[in-house]
């Protein structure tokens, strides 16, 4: 009998009103290993009943007692990332390695969450006018929904919900029905830990819990994480029901090669930028704009290096895992035809891979793409893919150019020996996250992530003191106490003296 992956509300498992569900596949094998359970809009809406009366004491408890359940998340989290590990590769198909990292950079912004007392502090001005002071609280919003992407499926949720949940809101968290046991598992993880039941909530399915979450009353915010298309709609409805919302959209992310650089750096940087998580990162770099005195060399060395790669089962050792879905895998090898009609150069094609693994897994290589025209669809589409397209240039202002005017502006980097030309790469650049020698240019928990033009909807970045901004309401309080001596009334508008 299949193994079916109920809903976790009120701190248990819940199996929810609907019978629809839907297949979740280990990618290395091709085979189906559990259905998870779609939710209704009516099985959303008694999560929302469940956080909404959870959420009275916990927004009242004391910042002391929330610190102390995040530290102690922390620890249970790290104490047992290895068994999460294993779970995000069993359903995504990313290798051991790239899912512990995964995890480690889901840990920073916990243990960024652990800060709250100072984060949360306002401000203060004494004696404003005469006798009256005033000063900022920051309180909780309320009840708040996340909606997380198949790509990341442990630290796209610990990104929102450490910080949420620290700030003193209760979640829902609807993980991507692809890959969703990594949601309950850490929903149970955060009960262990202390959390009150019914502040961590999960609620799988796919658009009609999407869309009850993004028109439901008392929801007051909504964070998201996935493609640029669903990102407008997600914000477009759930600002149109009154709601705050941070949707990360898409990317194409440019890497500029200036003739000085480190040759054998910048091709270590795109092979692992290009082709970790097997291409499925909003981070990736998936375009080189190398400058034509050193493209050749740099198609060489990269190309080297893209041989000793191990395409294969995430749990042997690896280098890169299989696409998260057939339907999906098929799509990324789809523009491999794209590139041979539109002129580019296949110089490694990834549908020949030798595979250590499952041969009904859902294999792509790594796949290596030269002279590539930005009217193509392989330069222009976001292919979330194992492909790494090279678009030769001229020079410093073309590859600026270029990456101006892609509709995206996520991250971007650069590789260059000469600190004038980063610098002035780092003012021009309309992205928002940059590397400067560095290919995935993620800030760390302490900053804030998010990029520019159709990569980000709404105000609020993800973490960082954003985060915190974002899943609290300012109160702005004017207060005057008066002393025993006062006396008398005064109807007029209040003045300076």
């Amino acid at each position: 009998m299949t193994e079916i992956l109920d809903h976790w509300v009120g701190g248990t498992t819940w199996a929810g009103t609907s019978e629809r569900t839907s297949p979740v596949f280990n990618p290395a094998l091709g085979t189906v290993q559990k259905e998870v359970r779609l939710a209704s809009t009516a099985d959303v809406a008694a999560a929302v009943d469940v956080a909404s009366d959870a959420l009275v004491a916990w927004r009242d408890s004391s910042i002391s007692k929330r610190t102390a359940v995040m530290f102690a998340f922390r620890e249970l989290l790290n104490a047992r990332k290895q068994e999460l590990a294993e779970i995000l590769t069993s359903e995504h198909g990313k290798v051991i390695s790239d899912a512990l990292g995964e995890i480690a950079r889901g840990m920073e912004v916990v243990e960024f969450a652990c800060g709250l007392g100072h984060l949360t502090k306002g401000a203060y001005s004494e004696n404003v006018s005469t006798g009256i002071d005033v000063y900022s609280l920051k309180q909780p919003v309320g009840v708040v929904g996340i909606i997380s992407p198949f790509n990341f499926p442990a630290m796209v949720p610990l990104w929102f919900f450490s910080i949420a949940i620290a700030a003193g809101n209760a979640v829902i968290l609807k993980p991507s029905e692809k890959d969703p046991t990594a949601a309950n598992w850490m929903a149970a993880l955060m009960k262990e830990a202390g959390l009150p039941d019914g502040v961590l909530n999960v609620v799988h399915g796919d658009k009609e819990s999407v869309d009850a979450l993004l028109q439901h009353p008392d929801v007051r915010a909504i964070s998201f994480v996935g493609s640029t298309p669903i990102a407008k709609y997600v914000y477009e409805t759930a600002t149109s029901h009154g709601k705050r919302v941070q949707a990360l959209g898409g990317a194409k992310n440019h890497m500029l090669v200036l003739p000085d650089a480190d040759l054998d750096l910048a091709a270590d940087a795109a092979v692992n930028a290009g082709f970790g998580s097997a291409g499925e990162r909003c981070m990736a770099i998936s375009v080189v704009l190398a400058v034509d005195s050193v493209a050749d060399t740099l198609v060489e060395k990269v190309s080297e290096r893209m041989a000793t790669l191990r395409t294969g089962d995430g749990t042997r050792g690896c280098d890169m895992g299989p696409l998260i879905t057939k339907v999906h895998r098929d799509k990324v090898a789809s523009y491999l035809d794209v590139a041979a009609s539109d002129g580019a150069t296949v110089v490694v094609d990834g549908r020949d891979v030798e595979v250590d693994g499952d041969p009904n897994g859902f294999w792509l290589g790594p796949t290596l793409i030269d002279d590539v025209p930005v009217t193509s669809s392989v330069y222009t589409d976001e292919i979330f893919g194992p492909v790494l397209s090279i678009v030769r240039i001229e020079g410093y202002e073309q590859g600026l150019d270029i990456i101006n005017s892609s509709l995206y502006g996520n991250g971007t980097a650069i590789f260059t020996n000469d600190g004038g030309a980063a610098r002035r790469f780092q003012h021009e650049v309309q992205v928002g996250m940059i590397g400067i020698n560095v290919p995935i240019p993620v800030p760390v928990a302490y900053h804030s992530f998010g990029g520019w033009k159709a990569s980000l909807f709404g105000d609020a970045k993800a973490y960082g003191p954003h985060g915190f901004d974002f899943f609290t309401a300012e109160k702005a309080v004017t207060s005057r106490w008066l002393d025993p001596s006062h006396g008398g009334l005064n109807l007029g508008f209040p003045q300076h003296d």
